[in-house]
Formats: C-alpha cells, structure tokens, sequence
C-alpha cells in the first residue's frame, strides 16, 4: 500500500509517495506522469518515517541548504536503463548542470558503448518518479536551454535560480554546463 502525503513549496504542492520504508515518488502539482507507474496500488494518505524524513530534507533544500540525497531512502521503478539515468541524475551537484549529451556519454562509457542516444536519455530524465531530490532539474540541452521539465519550465528556472544557476531568459549561461 503506498502512503502518500503532501508538502507545500515555493513551486507549489509536491506529492509524496512511500512504501515498505522507502521514497517511491515526489511530483509537482501539475507534473506529467504523476503517480502513473503506480496507478494500480492501493493509496492511503497518511506520514510516516520515510515521509517525515523527506519533508525536512526539502525544507533544507528550500531554505537553500544542500541536504544529502544518500540520507533519504530511495527505490527507483523503471527499466535498467532507466534506473541507471536515475542514479546518474543523483550525482549531479548542486549549484551546476549537465546535459542529455553528456549523460548519454557517460552511460554509453559505462556500458562499453560507443554510444547512446540522447532522445533515451531525455525520455528517462522525462519520467523521473522523484523531481527535486532526483535532480531532473540540472539537466538542461547541449545548447544550455531549459528543455523537457516535466513539472514546466518556469518551475525548473526557480529551482536552478535557487541552486545560485544564473538562467538569463529560457537558458542558462554558456559557462555553467560541464
């Protein structure tokens, strides 16, 4: 049974899930793909440890804080390949970004590939199940613009304006991608 509960933050009410002591999903009002991969549980709403420990964990964030990702207990749904994006968006620092390019780049290395496609990459990144604690939000195209946020545009702008990522109208500056 998934517990789910709610967060009020500056970019609007997140929905929490949770189940068997672990953080399953995190999206913003509005987002695509809410709660799709589990639309077949059985939901309660309710707290517990998991979502207690969440919910101060963004309240760190958002008091512009750096909290520990690897202090939340997190299972990652999806496909291999998806799960490995998942872990790859994990160790993204804050306060910088990356692009689909390089990702692609990195797993392709990983798995001893000469390469990977990006539009694989943008379509995992697209449905990660945990925004905010699993930064979907640092990944911007090769040109720095904001593309592809399932929780909108402006709200990835504030989330990297938070971070201290000068964004100047849809991108962010040449000098912040790696």
């Amino acid at each position: 049974m998934l517990i789910i509960s709610t967060y009020q933050s500056p970019v609007g009410v997140l929905t929490l899930a949770s189940k068997n002591d672990k953080l399953l999903g995190l999206w913003i009002e509005g987002q695509k793909h809410f709660l799709s991969v589990y639309k077949d549980e059985q939901m309660v709403v309710g707290e517990n440890a998991v979502i207690e420990k969440t919910k101060k964990w963004l309240d760190c964030y958002f008091a512009g804080q750096n909290p520990e990702i690897e202090k939340l207990e997190i299972e990652f749904f999806g496909s291999e390949f998806s799960q490995e994006v998942f872990k790859r968006l994990c160790r993204i620092p804050r306060g910088s970004v990356t692009t689909y390019k390089s990702i692609a780049g990195d797993i392709a290395r990983y798995r001893g590939l000469k390469s990977m496609s990006c539009q694989a990459v943008g379509n995992a990144v697209g449905r990660n199940p945990i925004s905010i604690i699993v930064p979907c939000h640092r990944v911007v195209g090769s040109d720095g613009g904001l593309t592809g946020y399932a929780g909108g545009i402006a709200k990835k702008k504030f989330l990297l304006e938070l971070e201290g990522i000068p964004v100047e109208g849809d991108r962010v500056k040449e000098d912040c991608t790696r």
